[in-house]
């Protein structure tokens, strides 16, 4: 059966010292779990960060063994409009617990999805029952939740892992899995990662069926991320103005890892920001990019864009 077992959620935090990356958010809330007692909580952040860890983990630190009792989570994604408020949220909230702790816990996932309504009648259903309720919402985007809702909750702002956090939860996942991942592999997961941990850990498993020395160049391709070495030989061919050097070159890396015209935009201009080149031409390049990119999301053909990408570059 272990074997069976996604590795997202066999290698979860199950409590607040194993959280990684978000050491200021976590010294708070064990302050919260200390007077057994919290406010309404939003999570902003982007995705595999923790948010939705982190719920949990409050749940089980303070409910112990009857948190399933006293802990419901939806996704405002599979439910976004009013019903869910008006059923779920509200059938959940009425009923008090039979707990020591005086309240239960409604996470709500993805709650930036949510229409307008929605939202405004989850700010009142959060003031009729927050004597034996507490809310947690989690969102990409704090923006997107209405202001009467942030300011009934304690705002915590997710950050990206750093390097060091990738490199240790790898670490972690070799030694138990084992595994033999090199340091150039890790400085990958790094890269193609940009601060998630999910995506880290679903990369890893996948692998792991192939092989179990894993290189680099296994990172990449699982992925489906350019090599940033491949990307920069490109970049200095497209520069040099040897446009048919570049050109065949980009195409050989958008058919070895299969990417779409936006993939390898997105590729391209984080290698940009680190070329040795002045200022003033990383700029135009980015701009270029963005323009290319943009044509690329409203249907014009890849070909035709990276082309003129290429022949941009030249022209620089």
């Amino acid at each position: 059966m272990e074997e069976n077992i996604i590795w997202t959620e066999k290698f979860r935090p199950q409590n607040l010292k194993d959280i990684q990356g978000q050491k200021s958010i976590v010294s708070k809330l064990e302050k919260f779990l200390e007077h057994r007692n919290m406010p309404h909580l939003l999570f902003s952040g982007p995705a595999g960060v923790g948010k939705s860890t982190l719920a949990l983990v409050i749940a089980k630190e303070l409910y112990k063994d009857s948190w399933k009792q006293n802990f419901l989570e939806l996704n405002a994604s599979d439910e976004r409009g009013i019903d869910i408020v008006r059923t779920k949220i509200k059938d959940f909230a009425k009923i008090k617990t039979l707990d020591d702790i005086p309240f239960k816990i409604i996470f709500l996932d993805e709650a930036d999805a949510l229409t307008k309504d929605a939202q405004q009648a989850l700010r009142r259903t959060m003031e009729v029952f927050t004597e034996n309720t507490r809310f947690i919402l989690s969102c990409n985007y704090s923006s997107k939740i209405i202001d009467p809702i942030q300011s009934r909750c304690a705002v915590f702002r997710f950050k990206p892992l750093e390097k060091q956090n990738i490199i240790e939860l790898a670490n972690m996942i070799e030694k138990n899995e084992n595994l033999q991942i090199s340091e150039d592999a890790k400085n990958a997961l790094s890269i193609i990662c940009n601060g998630d941990a999910r995506k880290l850990v679903n990369t890893l498993q996948s692998i792991s069926y192939l092989k179990k020395n894993i290189n680099a160049e296994d990172i990449f391709e699982m992925a489906s991320f350019a090599s940033p070495q491949e990307i920069k030989e490109f970049l200095k061919f497209a520069i040099d103005k040897h446009f048919a050097i570049a050109r065949k070159k980009l195409m050989d890396i958008i058919i070895k890892y299969g990417l779409s015209g936006t993939d390898i935009i997105r590729n391209i201009v984080r290698e940009i920001q680190i070329l040795e080149i002045e200022d003033s031409k990383k700029l135009e390049m980015i701009r270029i990019c963005a323009d290319v990119e943009f044509r690329l999301v409203e249907g014009s053909n890849d070909i035709v864009q990276l082309d003129y990408m290429i022949a941009s570059f030249g022209l620089l």
